[in-house]
Order: C-alpha cells, then sequence, then structure tokens
C-alpha cells in the first residue's frame, strides 16, 4: 500500500574532521527527531571521507584520478586541463573518480571516495544502531550518496554510492504490473532513489550533510546477516556494460592509443569545444602514424573545408595497413575519408579529408 514519506534534513552538523565520529555527530545533530527503526540515513560521502582523511592537498588532479581508476571510459580536453570518465576504485562509472573540491572546508582539499564504500555503510549503521539502543536486527539503513552526471541525460543527481540495511535493488520481472502485464525487465534501484530524494533537503550549497528518509516500506530492509548486496550491485560493468569506452576512445585504442595514457596526451584529445579543423586533422595524422616509424606523410589544408594526405610506405601491404589506420583515425574524428588516387609504383596513396556533413 502506498504510505506518505517524511524526509528530515539532519541540520547543525559540524565541519567534519579527521577521526571524528560521525555517528555520535550525526545523531546529536538529529536532536528530538532521533533515529527510529524504518529510517534510512542518507548521508553525504563527503562527511565519511573527510572524518577517514581521505584528502589531498596540492596535489595534481589528474594524477589522482588515473590513481583512483580502473580504468578510462572517455577523456575530453576542457580548456587547459582534460576531464575523464573513469571506473572508479569506488565502484561507480563517473567523471574524475569522483574526486571533488567543493564543499571539502576552508582548505585547498581535493577529496577522494572510500574504496569500500559499502563497508563504510555498514560500520556507520552498527555505530548509529549502538548509539541509538537498537539491535543489529533493528530495521534501519544507511545510504552514502554522491552526486554524478547520467549517460543521455543532462545535470546531475544523488546516488547511492555506498549501502547497508537495505534492499538496494526490487526486482519486479515475473510480477504483473496495473493492467495485468508481464514484468520481464523492470528492477528498480531503491538505494539511488532514496539518495536522490534525501537531496531535495541537502542540496548542493546549504552545508546540509545528511538526511533522514522515514516512512519506507519494512519489506525494503535486510537484517544484519544480508549485508553482502551493497550499492555495488547497482554498477554495471562487466559482460553487462554495453557502453563500456566512448565510440571515439575505443576507435582510438583499437589504433594502440588507450585513453588516459601518456599516448594519448601526445596524439593529443578531443575537445568539448569547438575546435579548428586543422586540430583535427592533425591528431587524424597523428593516430595514422602511431607506432609505425617508416611510414610517412605529406599533408596540406585547404582552410577549412577539406585537407588532403598522401601516404607513403615501405611496401603495398604496409600501404594498405596505413590506409585503414588512416580511415579509423578519421572517424575517431568525425571526418569522411576519399580516396583520390591509386596506389602507386611509390607505394603511396592520396587521400582527402573532409567534415562529415
Amino acid at each position: 500500500m502506498t504510505r506518505p514519506l517524511a524526509i528530515i534534513p539532519v541540520l547543525g552538523v559540524p565541519e567534519i574532521g579527521s577521526g571524528d565520529d560521525v555517528a555520535a555527530l550525526l545523531l546529536a545533530a538529529l536532536g528530538h527527531f532521533g533515529l527510529e527503526p524504518g529510517d534510512a540515513v542518507v548521508v553525504s560521502s563527503k562527511i565519511v571521507s573527510k572524518a577517514l582523511g581521505l584528502n589531498a592537498v596540492g596535489a595534481d588532479k589528474s594524477e589522482l584520478v588515473l590513481g583512483e581508476s580502473v580504468r578510462v571510459v572517455a577523456e575530453r580536453a576542457v580548456g587547459d586541463r582534460v576531464t575523464r570518465v573513469v571506473e572508479a576504485l569506488a565502484g561507480p562509472v563517473m567523471a574524475a573518480a569522483g574526486i571533488d573540491a567543493s564543499n571539502t572546508g576552508p582548505s585547498e582539499l581535493l577529496l577522494l571516495l572510500p574504496h569500500d564504500p559499502d563497508a563504510c555503510a555498514r560500520t556507520l549503521r552498527s555505530d548509529l544502531l549502538s548509539l541509538s539502543g537498537m539491535p543489529p536486527s533493528a530495521p534501519l539503513a544507511v545510504v552514502l550518496s554522491d552526486t554524478a552526471g547520467r549517460p543521455w541525460r543532462a545535470g546531475l543527481t544523488d546516488f547511492a554510492l555506498g549501502s547497508a540495511g537495505l534492499q538496494v535493488l526490487l526486482d519486479h520481472r515475473g510480477e504483473v504490473d496495473a493492467d495485468g502485464r508481464l514484468m520481464s525487465v523492470t528492477a528498480r534501484a531503491v538505494a539511488d532513489e532514496i539518495a536522490a530524494a534525501a537531496d531535495l533537503v541537502k542540496g548542493k550549497s546549504d552545508g546540509v550533510a545528511a538526511a533522514v528518509v522515514r516512512g519506507l516500506p519494512e519489506s525494503w530492509f535486510v537484517s544484519s546477516g544480508e549485508f553482502a548486496s551493497g550499492a555495488r550491485q547497482l554498477v554495471r560493468t562487466g559482460p553487462g556494460d554495453w557502453f563500456a569506452m566512448g565510440h571515439v576512445e575505443s576507435l582510438r585504442a583499437a589504433l594502440g592509443v588507450a585513453p588516459g595514457s601518456a599516448d594519448s596526451d601526445a596524439v593529443g584529445i578531443r575537445s568539448v569545444g569547438a575546435e579548428t579543423f586543422g586540430d583535427r586533422v592533425a591528431r587524424v595524422v597523428s593516430l595514422t602514424l602511431f607506432a609505425d616509424e617508416d611510414a610517412s606523410v605529406d599533408l596540406e589544408i585547404d582552410e577549412d573545408s577539406s585537407a588532403t594526405v598522401m601516404l607513403g610506405a615501405a611496401d603495398d601491404y604496409a600501404l594498405g595497413r596505413l590506409s585503414q589506420r588512416l580511415e579509423i583515425a578519421a572517424a575517431s574524428e568525425d571526418l569522411h575519408v576519399t580516396m583520390t588516387g591509386e596506389p602507386n609504383a611509390e607505394h603511396s596513396v592520396t587521400a582527402t579529408l573532409s567534415p562529415k556533413p
């Protein structure tokens, strides 16, 4: 049965420092509201990271991002820096491995995510239960929230980075909908929904680091022996990930230039902003010739409309391989290739690059 929900902001939590008792500070800030069985406590991951001392001062953010990543999914130049979408050691696929400098206090901190946010949620839940005098089996959930963008959607939203005491995914497959139709794919990410709901009262600039969501169905909670299924199970990686790498990065990787590598920096990285035709062609040429010391190229750019490229190689086989590399490299820059001359006795061929219509 549908029931009303209450979302209570936890006001008055002080600035958190390394070693602070987050559970005690949250309960003190809750005051007369206290905690009740059936509550879900949604806590910004930032305050947990601060309490754990997961920060870096004066560090190079690009190096930190790569160090906190399992793999790079996509990368783009943004002004004089590079933004990377990565699979973070914390679990999610997100920009900059979740490393953030906003709402980190008065110092110039770069705050890192905990590598095992589900374990952090379990610890915080245990501490809250103990301080509240509730048994370990009490229906109480803790969700560590963070903020990220989503593919194909503008803007940001909060999601569950870590979770304890909660069914993070409600699988409705095999049930029927309101019209009696069998549901075959529906699985609700309720931990993410709870995190997003809590952010409606937490905000992004109000200094509210936690909220209590009260009135959730009792069946959504799990007992103390069922904590293995935390928020990490919501991360879709491996065989179920249809979009493991951006299309540009996939093409470049096929030519031997992996995203996040020094080679990628050397070749040049596409920008999120407008670029000249010449910049795009230059990257195409660099990708085409990557790790091929015997190849040669003559390039002539006709303003911003086309470029003529003459490729040279040691023999016809190498020339054919080079021509294929040119087409793949051009596709990574959304450019069209037209072969304008047949291979000749000097093992060279001419091609024209132009923007795709």
